[in-house]
This record gives structure tokens, sequence and C-alpha cells, in this order.
């Protein structure tokens, strides 16, 4: 059974195929962002049946990161609740990208954006760049993902969506 709420802390596992998982963990929640989960996903890929320390699995290289909705994740089995643990690493580094390109009906979607703007987590003010350059080009989207793109981000290393690209 799902727990009925999740929080920030909490640790999760995400079957990539029938012998492998990976883990991915709840670390804040942004406000700038719809209140959404901010989440940072794991790059190690453990065997199905392994049962790694917490503390080993939240010091691993992170992958990516990115705004989900947690409870949704669960409650649709996407991924599973492992444990709770305090260390949820440094967040102020963390940089989201997003453009106003986004979210056209089919046929129509603009394929490459020089309209972006960059937020940190709980930003007052999101920072219109225009082009992306220097250090905004590592900037995540920042939209709210759905649990399915986020699972298939940790397993093809690409979102399963259409979003504008930057070059």
């Amino acid at each position: 059974m799902a727990r009925a709420n999740t929080k920030i802390g909490d640790v999760f596992s995400v079957k990539i195929d029938e012998s492998n998982k990976k883990y991915f963990q709840y670390v804040a929640s942004d406000l700038t962002q719809l209140n959404s989960d901010v989440i940072r996903a794991f790059n190690k890929v453990y065997p199905i049946n392994a049962n790694p320390d917490l503390s080993e699995i939240v010091s691993g290289e992170v992958e990516f990161y990115a705004h989900c909705v947690t409870k949704l994740g669960l409650k649709m089995g996407y991924w599973e609740y492992v444990e709770n643990i305090s260390n949820t690493g440094s967040l102020e580094n963390i940089l989201f990208r997003d453009t106003n390109d986004y979210g056209s009906k089919p046929g129509d979607q603009i394929k490459l954006s020089n309209n972006w703007y960059v937020w940190k987590i709980n930003d007052k003010d999101f920072t219109r760049v225009g082009k992306l350059l220097g250090n905004n080009r590592n900037a995540e989207i920042g939209i709210v993902i759905s649990p399915d793109s986020i699972v298939n981000r940790m397993i093809t290393g690409e979102y399963n969506f259409i979003y504008p690209k930057f070059e």
C-alpha cells in the first residue's frame, strides 16, 4: 500500500528493467513552481533485489533534478517508497529553466527558443535571460513533470515529451 503523503527526505526506488532499479529523493518543495516536489535522481543502477544503505544512495552522483508530484507517482505505481533520510544535499545551486514557447498544440510546437527564464528553488523572481548562455545551459527543465516521464528519463536519459531546445 502506498503512503498517503510524502515528505522531504523520502527516498523512492524505480524499476528500470526486470533486473535493475534506480533511486530518487524528494528534496524540496518549490513555491515558485506550483508548490511542486523537487526531486534529485541518482545515477547509480542497483540490482533489483539489492537493499543498499540510504546514506550510500543519497551520497551518490545526481543524474538530474526535476519538479514532480511524488504522491501521484506512488499512487500510480511508478515508484515505491523506501525510507526517509534527512540528508537532502545542497539546494543552493540547483537551477531550472522554462520558456513561454512551450505548450503549443501538436504541429505548432516551437522547436528552438530564445525566450528563456531561469530560477532557483523558491526564488521570488524568475530571471528572464532570453538566449541560454553559460551556466544557464545546465539548467534543468522546470515544468512539473509527469511520473511516467520521470521514469522514462531515469531509464533513457531523456524525457518523453516535446520541449523546445536552446541550440
